[in-house]
């Protein structure tokens, strides 16, 4: 069975009660920026060790670490990349060594994901981010251009030398979509865009250790039938962001979980009848009264909202 996790930054917050509140014991996590000491890099083991441990003493396993060192000139195949690869390879090494088996990783050059409006109105007064590509920033980017088969290239590069580092070390590379699924924005192109392209990612460097992550909003503005997807993947879905959208890929919002273009209870199945027994996290919640739209999308009261919905969909699939 899928097991439900949560978004938890490393330093304790009043998100760790509410999620132990709302029955989550797994936590996804990011990078231990606010525990280094003299000497010591983000991604070496120590720091990366007293981050677990805290999360343990909140009552959370570390599931998934889902925030990714420099990567941008390895991305751009620009000078400086080998030495930006060296330190994912540390990081892959010492995941390995403390069992934390998922990292999140993506291919978004420059810019990661775009949003253009942080407070669309939604149900009741509550409010969501939103995409317009009319509304992009000419100045999103100082980077010159860059087509999509340079990223394609540059991402061979760096597959072929971190996934023998990943699979000796028990780890999973979980690609995550471009957001929004859409190529070129300011000139800046984008591969991690449709169903198509994330075979390719699979067949370029095939291995155990190249995986997906299926973040419904973006995959359901790729495809009218998000379960087939689901199913098409299979076994290399090794991490799910559960959330919907509603819209296309040059002008959407999104949405309460229940609320949006996707059946999300066909998603649950779909992730059943593949044997899926990975983590799944909710994702851009809407903000709601008493809350602060300060980290839009994120939220702690909407959280609550979401995890008692996929944990009643779970409940139902699962029971049948």
């Amino acid at each position: 069975m899928l097991e439900i996790a949560e978004f938890i930054d490393p330093k304790p917050s009043t998100l760790w009660k509410l999620a132990k509140q709302a029955g989550v014991d797994l936590a996804v996590g990011g990078l231990p920026f606010a525990t280094l000491e003299a000497g010591e890099g983000l991604c070496d083991y120590a720091p990366l060790r007293r981050m677990q441990q805290r999360y343990e003493e909140g009552g959370f396993k570390l599931a998934v670490i889902e925030a990714r060192p420099p990567l941008n000139k390895t991305k751009r195949g620009l000078p400086g990349r080998d030495e930006e690869i060296a330190t994912v390879c540390k990081l892959l090494e010492n995941m390995g060594k403390l069992g934390i088996p998922v990292w999140c990783y993506e291919w978004m050059t420059d810019f990661n994901w775009v949003r253009t409006n942080m407070a669309t109105p939604s149900r009741g007064g509550s409010v969501v981010t939103s995409f317009d590509i009319n509304d992009v920033p000419a100045d999103l980017t100082k980077e010159p251009p860059i087509d999509e088969e340079a990223l394609w290239v540059n991402l061979e590069y760096f597959l072929k030398r971190v996934l023998p580092v990943a699979e000796k070390a028990g780890v999973k590379l979980s690609m995550h979509p471009d957001d929004p699924p859409l190529s070129p924005i300011r000139g800046v192109g984008r591969i991690m865009r449709s169903i198509d392209n994330f075979q390719r990612l699979l067949d370029l460097v095939p291995s155990p250790s190249n995986t997906i992550t299926l973040c419904q909003g973006n995959f359901t503005l790729m495809t009218d039938d998000l379960p087939a997807a689901i199913r098409k993947f299979g076994k290399k879905i090794t991490f799910v962001h559960f959330r919907d959208v509603k819209g296309t890929p040059t002008h959407f919002e999104e949405t309460w979980h229940d609320a949006g273009k996707t059946d999300m209870l066909a998603c649950m199945k779909a992730y059943r009848d593949i044997g899926f027994e990975g983590v799944l996290r909710p994702d851009h919640v809407p903000t709601v009264e008493g809350d602060s739209n300060a980290n839009a999308g994120y939220s702690s009261f909407g959280r609550l909202y979401a995890i008692g919905y996929i944990r009643g969909l779970r409940q139902a699939v699962y029971a049948e």
